[in-house]
């Protein structure tokens, strides 16, 4: 019997309580909903550590909520070297975020293939905004609408892909 080895992504922002665990939320939803959970590892992280440790943001927690997602649990963490040889895919939210991943890439060798999460979005917005100083709601929505563009059609590539080779 084959063995597969399970695709991996990882989501990044800034403080690991906004964009990045919306976008992970999102993203294992997606996969839940689609029955292909197990063959995924998809976790979020930070570049900077003013939150590790903590849950996500009380207005990402309540835009979750208020769109189905009520079954997520998240710890801000820190991005790590290893992270670059451990997953398949790094997705940062905004071009500061692919500055930060550039200074802790290990060389010039490693696994992740790094983008923007917009990239994938099929109203072509390339950038994720940082709702967390905004004192709207709906901002946290329009992150959580964007995430769920961009990673549903992350996800049709990266099935697109496994079907291809």
């Amino acid at each position: 019997m084959a063995t597969h080895e399970k695709k991996s992504v990882l989501f990044i922002c800034l403080g690991n309580i906004c964009r990045s665990p919306i976008a992970e939320a999102v993203f294992l939803d997606l996969l839940k909903k689609k029955g292909d959970l197990a063959n995924w590892h998809v976790d979020s992280g930070a570049l900077g550590d003013w939150h590790v440790g903590k849950g996500p943001y009380h207005r990402t927690m309540k835009t979750l909520k208020k769109f189905g997602i009520t079954d997520y649990h998240h710890k801000a963490r820190l991005v790590k070297t290893e992270d670059f040889n451990k997953f398949d895919y790094i997705f940062g939210m905004d071009n500061a975020n692919l500055e930060g991943l550039e200074e802790l890439k290990p060389g010039k060798e490693y696994k992740a293939k790094i983008q923007l999460l917009g990239e994938y979005d099929p109203e072509k917005e390339l950038i994720i905004v940082d709702p967390y100083f905004d004192d709207k709601d709906e901002d946290f929505e329009y992150v959580f609408q964007q995430c769920k563009r961009c990673c549903e059609s992350f996800l049709e590539f990266s099935t697109k892909d496994v079907k291809a080779s």
